[in-house]
């Protein structure tokens, strides 16, 4: 019995040493850096330059400097009244989902002292965001997505919004089109050329519990969970993806 146990557990060490080995030779991934300063959560980050944003939960954006990967630093940081669960920056600004308090907007110009300078309350979970032009659109849970305009920073202002069968969670915006992760709902497909009156106008449910979208060309790529992977989802029809 005792050479059984050694054995199963000879066998499990060479499996997970092997299997360690497999992942970094086939992935040709390796670690370069790391930075831990007691953030809550790192949930979100974008990056622009030398510099990653980071939605970090209840501590807020936090700013990284990335000139050195191997020796990241957080340079700033503006802590938010909520959850920050997301952000996507523009210019010398940063637009933060932040759960039960909507969108906030953050003067990054300043890196080492960035500064909220508007909101707009959303009615429902500020989940996720996406910037384009003067609008900026928020995945709002149940309350579908909401269009607020950012025109002016200090004072930004929903202008419209579409209800979504789901919750939305994420959302991606390419041309006159947001593609909006609708947890089991899947992905749905909007038409924002008309931003007072986005209307759905198309879905693909086999996304399955969609979490997280992005878009380039002709293609939307989605966050499936729990336990969903990952979906290639061809969107040159929006009507019919």
């Amino acid at each position: 019995m005792r050479n059984t146990i050694l054995l199963f557990t000879i066998i499990c060490i060479a499996f997970l040493a092997g299997a360690n080995l497999f992942a970094q030779n086939h992935e040709n991934v390796e670690l370069v850096g790391r930075i831990y300063n007691y953030w809550d959560s790192a949930l979100e980050v974008a990056v622009d330059g030398d510099l990653a944003y980071v939605a970090t939960g209840v501590s807020g954006l936090r700013i990284v400097d990335i000139s050195n990967p191997e020796n990241s630093r957080e340079v700033g940081y503006c802590d938010t009244p909520g959850f920050a669960h997301d952000m996507a920056v523009s210019g010398d600004l940063a637009f933060v989902a932040d759960y039960l308090e909507g969108l906030r907007v953050i003067d990054v110009s300043d890196p080492e002292t960035p500064r909220e300078v508007g909101y707009c309350d959303t009615p429902g979970y500020a989940h996720g965001v996406a910037v384009s032009g003067d609008l900026a659109f928020v995945a709002d849970y149940t309350e579908g997505l909401r269009v607020i305009d950012v025109s002016d920073p200090e004072n930004p202002r929903e202008v419209g919004f579409c209800d979504t069968p789901g919750r939305a969670i994420d959302v991606a915006v390419s041309g006159d089109l947001a593609f909006v992760a609708d947890e089991w709902a899947g992905l749905r497909v909007l038409d924002v050329s008309d931003p007072e009156n986005p209307r759905v106008i198309g879905g693909y449910q086999g996304a399955g519990h969609a979490c997280g979208v992005a878009v380039s060309g002709n293609l939307a790529f989605v966050a499936v969970g729990p336990n969903g992977g990952f979906r290639v989802i061809d969107v040159s029809d929006p009507e019919h993806p």
